[in-house]
C-alpha cells in the first residue's frame, strides 16, 4: 500500500484563513484524506506491481522464443518436403513427355 503525507491541520488553517468555518474545513479536510487514501489505493502501481509484471512479460518472451524455434524448425522440414513434392511431379511431368 502507497502512502502519501497530507497535513491535514495545515491544509484546514489555510482554510479558516480564507474565511472558511472551523467545522466546515475539518470536514473537508477529512474528505480529501479519504479520497487521497482510496485513490492511492485503487490506482498506484507499487514496485512488487512492476516486479510481477517484467516476470509475466519475461515468461511470455520466453515463450515466444520456443514457438519462433519450433517454426523455424518447421519451416525447414517444410521446405524439404516441398522440394520432394515437386521434384516427384517435376519427374512425372518429364516422364510423360519424354517417355523412355
Amino acid at each position: 500500500m502507497a502512502a502519501i503525507t497530507f497535513d491535514t491541520l495545515k491544509f484546514v488553517e489555510k482554510l479558516k484563513a480564507a474565511g472558511i468555518s472551523d467545522a466546515h474545513a475539518k470536514a473537508e479536510s477529512e474528505a480529501l484524506q479519504g479520497v487521497l487514501a482510496e485513490t492511492l489505493d485503487s490506482q498506484l502501481t507499487t514496485k512488487t506491481d512492476l516486479i510481477n509484471l517484467e516476470r509475466r512479460i519475461d515468461g511470455i518472451n520466453a515463450k515466444i522464443d520456443q514457438l519462433d524455434t519450433r517454426i523455424s524448425g518447421e519451416l525447414s522440414l517444410l521446405k524439404w518436403m516441398m522440394g520432394l513434392v515437386l521434384a516427384g511431379i517435376l519427374a512425372l511431368v518429364l516422364r510423360a513427355f519424354f517417355p523412355v
